[in-house]
């Protein structure tokens, strides 16, 4: 989920919100001292610098919501060296700081927590089990080897017991049993498909279709008769063509019965299984989706087009040039580059129609149908539009398109390093670190310290891996770097480029030192205020902070966390206060994935100018949960994404902030191109 990367902005209160703070009644001021500490566990969690001492003491506070953000903030920094308090902790008499240590433990990933993990597990009885066990399986789960695969192995047992519900541990291990890869245990898997707990049956489904195993498929298959549709849904998206190979079934069966689901009463069910039939490639299945072009469900629609576009053939084109004739732009959009697809000289010809459109979100959208017909010679010509949004989509479709090899790309990429836009110069960039030369060194050096007054620092960040790639690729170009660049520039602010440095480019991040711990800009009155306005007043149990979207489909309804990701929760707020997201577009909705949005730019790669740390919690991915979108590790900004459905995949990767509390049928019908009108408090 791409998100721009952005430097940090401080969190500080107005004079005049300092002043009214001030006025209030003595009982309302809040306790300093704890102000104090919790303040310098979030800045330790967001430098990301480990301090024995202060995470000790924090674990060891009186307070449990201290204890359980002190867990957190220890998971987050990732140093192994907190192991043994995370250890201490699964053992505190609070359990929601045991759960946070737990989930801590499985973002650490070390196997010095397996065997305490497991015995948190085993030392509770199946009916007191709560989040601590179910945070202690998905930690073992992400922590795998042959120790944890055992102990998820021993709770799941043989498969299920008729007439009893698993409980909470098995349930989550029935979920998280596809981390474990080779060493998942699918016979036990294979033992739920007819549990009669539906939330059992859909996370076996889960890890199943997640585990991509051939023994997996008959059951799957079976599982598109539940009766349940969010099970009938989850089996979809395990039955693909090339898992129909895996199974060494007839790839006619399996799609013969995704087919029937097609018309299924479920939209998320119609939407996966045209998602699954898209993978047969094969045109024959396009008079079943066909239909569902004009589905009343627009997202139903939208992947109808997708589907059409991969499977081709006449029906397909027919029901794609229809769709050209559409006033929605998610649908106009997605015919046009299905239409490409399967003709591409009718593709083509729609798409040479949008090519000259005023608005720039129509010439963006030619170009990838270009891409999609793979016409080399107009997305060259694309290269010269006047925005930059345009000419990075071109320029992205022509690495598709085109060979690594191609020396008039590399020539355009060369070039276009010195475009006006920062999208354009990391998009080149990217390009010449596919086929590494050291006659561009000093190129992509200029490139580099161009960059440094961009907006965002994709064109800063792609100019490092270009020239790590270069330093790489041979002793020459590796001193080559070291003279003109290492020994040239001085060491980065960003932690983000020194980070890129330390995976690709050895000489740089030996010459910069450490990554972390992180120069975040912020003081420590900055930790306070935000500790002050979202988080003590979370901790204290009062009602959390509830934002509206008004869209161009109806209103949604969020309530933000800010004792899961008190600092992101402080930044959204603060961008809501300046109603930054205030007539932006849905740029990127996937159909019973994700609707995204917060980008000023509306393609994907703008932000607000700062970055955030993630902030991963235990809270889960499930339908309207708001989370935040990223490029990598620690790159969230503004971007945001609204889950359609269950999405465990995510779970403890992206930063939940958020979750939908009315308007769940407005989500379910928002489509890209549609507009945020406002998002206020």
């Amino acid at each position: 989920m791409r998100c721009s990367r952005r430097r940090p902005i401080p969190f500080s209160c107005s004079l005049a919100l300092l002043l009214l703070g001030a006025a209030r009644a003595p009982a309302q001021q809040p306790d300093e001292v704890l102000v104090a500490e919790l303040a310098r566990v979030l800045a330790a969690a967001d430098a990301r610098a480990f301090d024995a001492a202060l995470l000790r003491n924090a674990l060891g506070h009186a307070r449990p919501a201290v204890r359980r953000q002190a867990a957190l903030a220890a998971g987050r920094i990732g140093d192994p060296a907190a192991v043994d308090l995370l250890v201490a902790a699964l053992r505190d008499s609070d359990r929601t700081v045991q759960a946070a240590a737990a989930f801590a433990l499985g973002l650490l990933k070390d196997p010095r927590a397996v065997e305490p993990l497991a015995a948190l597990v085993r030392a509770v009885a199946p009916a007191q089990q709560g989040a601590p066990e179910v945070e202690a399986v998905t930690a073992l789960a992400k922590i795998g080897g042959d120790q944890a695969a055992r102990a998820l192995g021993d709770l799941l047992g043989s498969g299920s017991r008729p007439g009893i519900a698993p409980p909470p541990a098995v349930s989550a291990a029935l979920l998280e049993a596809w981390r474990l890869g080779a060493q998942a245990p699918i016979a036990a898997l294979l033992g739920y498909a007819e549990d009669a707990d539906a939330d059992a049956r859909w996370h076996a489904a889960y890890a199943l279709g997640r585990l991509r195993a051939g023994a997996g498929v008959p059951m799957l298959l079976a599982a598109l008769r539940d009766r349940e549709p969010f099970v009938r849904a989850t089996a979809l998206r395990g039955l693909t063509r090339a898992a129909a190979d895996s199974a060494r079934l007839e790839p006619g069966r399996v799609a013969g019965a995704v087919r029937l689901l097609l018309g299924d009463g479920d939209p998320a069910v119609r939407i996966n299984a045209l998602r699954a039939l898209a993978s047969f490639r094969d045109s024959t299945l396009a008079a079943g989706a066909a239909p569902l072009a004009t589905d009343p469900d627009v997202n139903v629609a939208v992947q109808a087009e997708t589907t059409l576009g991969a499977l081709g053939g006449s029906g397909a084109v027919r029901a794609l040039a229809a769709g050209l004739r559409s006033a929605v732009f998610a649908l106009r959009r997605q015919a046009v580059i299905g239409l490409a697809q399967a003709d591409s000289v009718a593709g083509v010809g729609a798409a040479a129609a949008l090519a000259s459109d005023p608005d720039w979100r129509w010439r963006s959208v030619a170009c990838e149908a270009f891409g999609a017909a793979r016409d080399r010679a107009r997305l060259e010509g694309a290269l010269a539009d006047p925005d930059g949004r345009v000419v990075a989509e071109a320029l992205q479709a022509l690495g598709r398109v085109v060979a690594d090899s191609d020396a008039a790309l590399l020539a355009r990429a060369r070039e276009l390093l010195g475009h006006a836009d920062p999208a354009v110069r990391s998009v080149a960039a990217d390009l010449l670190a596919r086929r590494p030369d050291v006659a561009d060194v000093d190129r992509l050096v200029t490139a580099y310290q161009r960059a440094a007054g961009d907006p965002f620092d994709d064109a800063r960040l792609s100019a490092v891996a270009a020239l790590g790639a270069v330093a790489r690729a041979g002793a020459e170009g590796r001193l080559r770097v070291a003279a003109r660049f290492v020994a040239a520039v001085p060491r980065p602010d960003d932690y983000l480029v020194r980070r890129v440095a330390a995976d690709r480019l050895p000489d740089a991040a030996e010459a910069w030192g450490p990554v972390v711990p992180i120069a975040t800009g912020k003081t420590d009155a900055d930790y306070r205020d935000a500790v002050r306005r979202v988080l003590l007043p979370a901790l204290e149990g009062r009602a959390p902070p509830r934002v509206t979207l008004e869209t161009d489909r109806g209103s949604l309804v969020v309530e933000l966390l800010p004792a899961e990701a008190p600092l992101t929760v402080a930044a959204f707020l603060a961008l809501v206060e300046r109603r930054y997201f205030d007539g932006a577009r849905w740029h990127r909705v996937v159909p019973n994935f994700v609707a995204q949005d917060g980008d000023p730019r509306g393609d994907g790669w703008g932000g607000p100018g700062f970055v955030l740390r993630d902030e991963v919690n235990p809270t889960r991915y499930e339908t309207g949960t708001i989370g935040m979108a990223l490029s990598g590790p620690d790159t969230g900004g503004s971007q945001f994404f609204i889950t359609h459905s269950a999405q465990p995949h995510l779970d403890g990767t992206y930063t939940v902030f958020g979750r939908v509390v009315a308007g769940l049928n407005v989500l379910a019908g928002v489509a890209q191109g549609d507009r945020i009108r406002s998002i206020h408090r």
